[in-house]
């Protein structure tokens, strides 16, 4: 399926807000694949506030400098293709970013760190002007020296614990957090933390609705794999299971009407037997499953296309459009509106024109039809 996608005029015209911008600490020892790690993520983040907001949202953007604040170049052994997308020399930066450093020891971090003292002034300089100061690993030891951030608390590995301790014992290492925020200084402790980093300054740059927006697509969600690995013994993995076969009829028959009689044959019991094994194992009716399954289509019909409500609803198996409304609400919690706003995948209709091939038109033509379509014709 192919969208062309055009921007209006009238959305080129406005003018661009001034971006969010992280100053990115580069020295000979920094594990630059981090950085450009965390470059990927604010990337991600952009991508998702244009979606939303199309070219009046406001972005992040970065550029990588020396100890002192000068910005780099690309010939200077950087990737051109980040440094593209990034903010000038002249933007002053909101956030400084450093990066852990490939040293094999403490005593090696001491010595990088007393060599590069003008990074440790530069993190002064930063808290002072009430900017923020981020830190992957070891390179919170830059942040220590500085002497700003006295009695905070930082995420820090368990192996750099003890070294903290005996050099800043001011700082509190926070044992078992991956990630810390505490007032200017946002710390990480290992490389899987980094996509906290990236929504704590996705939530000052762009807000907290983007930062949520951003959390759902790069973090894990152990309740919803918890649910899943619950679901699994909750409901016999076998062809011959009562709910597995009413279910997977349901599946395959989410648009149409709610037939329980029907349904029962399909899973060769009786309706008090299919009920009651329903309400048993699932704590609801074969009914309020036929409706989750029909928002979770919904869901994903707001959030991927710009379909009208009465179009979805038909698309959903929901004739009425306020019945739809009214329970789409109830088992998500968030008005149809609502939903989309928070998380579509597409910028709003208003600011863009979607032309379609035959191909795609066809399709939306044969869904809507599918779904007026009178059961048994």
């Amino acid at each position: 399926m192919v969208v062309n996608i055009a921007i209006q005029e009238a959305d080129i015209a406005m003018p661009a807000a001034t971006p969010f911008v992280v100053e990115i600490a580069v020295l000979p020892e920094s594990g630059l694949g981090h950085a450009l790690a965390l470059v990927e993520l604010l990337r991600t983040a952009n991508l998702m506030a244009g979606l939303r907001l199309g070219t009046r949202a406001p972005r992040l953007a970065w550029r990588f400098a020396d100890a002192e604040g000068r910005a780099l170049r690309a010939e200077e052994g950087l990737l051109q293709a980040c440094m593209a997308e990034g903010a000038s020399g002249d933007t002053p930066a909101a956030a400084l970013f450093i990066a852990p450093l490939h040293l094999a020891d403490i005593p090696a971090i001491r010595l990088a760190v007393k060599r590069q003292a003008a990074l440790a002034r530069r993190v002064a300089l930063m808290v002072d002007t009430g900017r923020l100061v981020c830190t992957l690993g070891n390179g919170a030891w830059f942040a220590a020296d500085s002497g700003r951030l006295d009695q905070r608390r930082a995420a820090l590995a368990w192996y750099y614990m003890a070294g903290m301790g005996r050099d800043f014992p001011t700082i509190a290492p926070q044992a078992g957090q991956g990630f810390c925020e505490d007032g200017p200084w946002l710390s990480a402790a290992y490389p899987a933390d980094l996509g906290h980093m990236a929504a704590a300054l996705a939530r000052h740059a762009l807000g907290a609705e983007l930062a949520e927006a951003l959390v759902t697509v790069l973090q894990p969600d152990r309740g919803r794999e918890l649910a899943a690995l619950q679901a699994t013994h909750t409901i016999p993995n076998t062809r011959d299971s009562t709910l597995a076969r009413a279910i997977a009829w349901m599946e395959q028959r989410v648009e149409q009407p709610y037939d329980l009689a029907a349904l029962a044959t399909a899973a060769a019991v009786s309706t008090r037997t299919l009920l009651r094994h329903f309400q048993q194992e699932l704590g609801h009716s074969p009914l309020d499953h036929l409706h989750g399954l029909r928002c979770a289509r919904a869901r994903v019909l707001l959030e991927i296309t710009l379909e009208s409500v009465p179009t979805i609803a038909l698309a959903c198996g929901y004739g009425d459009t306020a019945a739809f409304r009214r329970i789409f609400a109830r088992h998500t919690g968030l008005t149809l509106t609502a939903y989309r706003q928070r998380h579509t995948l597409r910028a709003p209709r208003r600011r863009w024109r979607v032309q379609t091939g035959a191909g795609v038109d066809a399709a939306l033509a044969a869904l809507r039809a599918a779904a007026r379509k009178p059961p048994g014709a």
